[in-house]
């Protein structure tokens, strides 16, 4: 068992908890203090758990065994207790197998579906905000806090972000504001969304100037094709370019 020491259990981000199982860790082991005996005042014990709780019912909704991950509380001073954690969890893990061996999920296939799930992390931490920022206080809260058909509807309406050519004024508000740097284009120059690169955040949407509205959220539907780089020059009028039939004009 490799032991990754961090401040605080809530330094524990999704993201490196799919990247431990995509690169063939056979269970992820977290490890925080005690809950409500913090000794900062934000609590990232909370957080991991939740994360933990949330994490377990991804891993069901695709099929790979929750008991992979463990989360457990103990104060600094709780050797015993940690090193009996740690015995019951490489047990559990022995009987387990390798990963993806007893769920029948081939190395390929598993590598596949956590690179899948973790371009979504910022989306799935947007959506699930509120139920993992809770102090859940009561143990027999935990198994219900997170249901498979919450995880369902979670990746079935993924939402994606499309900018229309005929309102996008090129101002390059949203292109500055991405944070993956995911929208392609200039000044007069039609910006188009890379799907590939998106991560859903949604700033885009938030960035794009309310006169203007050019980004569009959709939900359970394809993306329109984007407009070819040959079509997407904006020539405004009284603007010494020349407009050709493949370019938009604005006022």
């Amino acid at each position: 068992m490799r032991l990754v020491r961090l401040m605080c259990s809530g330094r524990v981000d999704l993201a490196h908890i799919l990247r431990a199982f995509a690169k063939g860790a056979d269970g992820v082991f977290i490890g925080g203090c005690r809950l409500g005996e913090c000794n900062y005042i934000t609590h990232g014990n909370y957080h991991a758990l939740n994360l933990a709780l949330l994490s377990k019912k991804i891993f069901e909704h695709i099929g790979l065994n929750p008991r992979r991950l463990h989360i457990a509380f103990m104060s600094g001073g709780e050797g015993n207790l940690f090193a009996s954690e740690v015995d019951g969890f490489c047990k559990t893990i022995k009987e387990l197998g390798p990963i993806g061996q007893s769920e029948e999920i081939s190395p390929a296939r598993l590598e596949e579906v956590m690179s899948d799930i973790t371009r979504l992390v910022p989306y799935i931490k947007i959506e699930k905000h509120e139920k993992l920022t809770v102090c859940l206080e009561d143990e027999t809260t935990y198994e219900d806090h997170f249901s498979l058909d919450e995880i369902k509807r979670l990746f079935e309406e993924v939402a994606s972000y499309y900018i229309d050519p005929a309102k996008c004024q090129a101002c390059m508000i949203c292109a500055r504001s991405c944070p993956v740097e995911a929208i392609d284009g200039g000044k007069g120059v039609v910006h188009v969304i890379d799907q590939d690169k998106c991560i859903k955040c949604g700033t885009c949407l938030n960035a794009c100037p309310s006169r203007f509205g050019a980004v569009t959220k959709i939900v359970g539907g394809p993306v329109p094709a984007p407009l070819p780089l040959d079509q997407r020059t904006i020539v405004r009028k009284g603007g010494k370019e020349k407009t050709t039939s493949t370019e938009k004009v604005l006022p």
